[in-house]
């Protein structure tokens, strides 16, 4: 059992209980999944170049993501209905927290000039989305096998109903907001 969901469950469970007193511990908010996804524009001209997206993110997040296609055509990005433009991974259980204790243990501190991340985030109904500008600050990406500077979505999906108990929940499991 990964460090992070046994600190949820000995202290994070108890603390927030007391702060919005719930009635029973399925009332709790957890994390529910950890959506990581990856817009790759550039695949329009060149397809190798989604190959290596979906290698990294295989990394990162230790399990294969999807290939997400294009919904519309826009002509002015030469793109048509169906082409593949993105990948993203969807994380649940185990795999779940241990992607968030790397990220906020080893990751997030190496953004450069970090100084927290964005309150504001959350979209109102308990969830939560970070951009990632490079994919180089996760340990598992080697620097010289880097092609492109790739960013990222990283949402964290709650089962708090307010952002404030979303909020919460993140800071006590470790999240750097900015103070």
């Amino acid at each position: 059992m990964s460090r992070l969901k046994e600190r949820y469950k000995q202290e994070i469970v108890p603390s927030l209980t007391e702060k919005f007193n719930y009635s029973s511990v399925m009332a709790v908010p957890k994390i529910d999944k950890i959506v990581i996804n990856m817009g790759i524009g550039d695949a329009v001209q060149n397809s190798k170049v989604l190959d290596k997206a979906v290698e990294e993110l295989t990394e990162l997040s230790g399990q294969k993501p999807v290939i997400t296609k294009a919904k519309k055509s826009i002509a002015g990005f030469k793109l048509r209905e169906g082409m593949p433009i993105g990948a993203k991974v969807t994380l649940r259980g185990q795999r779940m927290y241990d992607f968030l204790d790397k990220l906020i243990a080893v990751s997030l501190p190496r953004v450069r000039d970090f100084r927290g991340i964005s309150k504001k985030a959350f979209d109102g109904r308990g969830n939560y989305t970070l951009g990632v500008k490079e994919q180089l600050i996760f340990p598992e990406i080697e620097y010289d096998k880097v092609d492109k500077v790739r960013g990222m979505d990283i949402v964290i999906v709650t089962t708090a109903e307010t952002d404030e108990e979303a909020r919460q929940l993140l800071t006590e499991m470790g999240m750097p907001f900015q103070k």
